[in-house]
């Protein structure tokens, strides 16, 4: 299971939709979370470090697109408070 993360341009952002999807914030916290479905998602605030099972740890900032696959067992360390776009992907 791969976490993507990519930097879009306003191009993608459009082409996405993102301005229609939902908005989701979180104060500064640390959770375990588990995706039941592939989730993607545009940072607009914020710093967030995503644990993986293996140890890998990824850092994800404003600006980044980021999926989420669907399975995927995390732990959420939130650095700065986040603010994000999310949407679900049909599978």
């Amino acid at each position: 299971m791969k976490v993507k993360i990519e930097r879009p341009d306003e191009e993608k952002l459009k082409e996405l939709r993102v301005s229609e999807w939902p908005i989701w914030s979180k104060e500064v916290s640390r959770f375990d979370w588990y995706y039941g479905e592939t989730e993607m998602c545009y940072f607009i605030e914020g710093e967030v470090v995503v644990e993986l099972p293996n140890g890998e740890k990824l850092e994800i900032k404003a600006g980044d697109l980021v999926t989420f696959p669907k399975g995927l067992s995390c732990i959420w360390d939130i650095k700065k408070p986040v603010r994000k776009h999310y949407t679900f992907l049909d599978e």
